[in-house]
């Protein structure tokens, strides 16, 4: 839809760009179009294809806005999720080695005595 957009800006910018050289230009080419003087009509529909096109190009424009606000919340709720997990795995680890701190270890009781000799031949 963006590509979209991109090539309706341009159409209206060229369509106006096209306009303004045609109507600066008429006096000069009023012979190739066929026109004699320029009529109140021809200018009005020249506007209103124009304002057809601008307004074509404003609704695109604003679709893609919504739609990279849409994809933008739904972002954001998957990183709040994510944190949210996160910060439960964290928890869950910090419960776990609290839990093993609190209980007794078995250990040998002669880990600080010296081992016995062992005599080969």
């Amino acid at each position: 839809m963006s590509k979209f957009n991109s090539i309706m800006q341009l159409l209206v910018a060229l369509f106006f760009a096209v306009s303004l050289v045609f109507f600066l230009s008429f006096e000069s080419t009023k012979s190739l179009f066929g026109m004699e003087e320029l009529q109140s009509g021809t200018v009005v529909t020249f506007l209103l294809v124009g304002l057809i096109l601008f307004l074509c190009a404003w609704g695109t424009s604003s679709l893609v806005a919504r739609n990279l606000r849409s994809d933008l919340a739904k972002k954001e709720l998957e990183k709040k999720e994510l944190k949210a997990r996160m910060y439960d795995l964290e928890q869950s680890i910090k419960l776990k080695n609290f839990e093993q701190r609190i209980e007794p270890k078995e250990e040998d009781k002669d880990n600080s005595a010296i081992k016995p000799r062992q005599n080969i031949k």
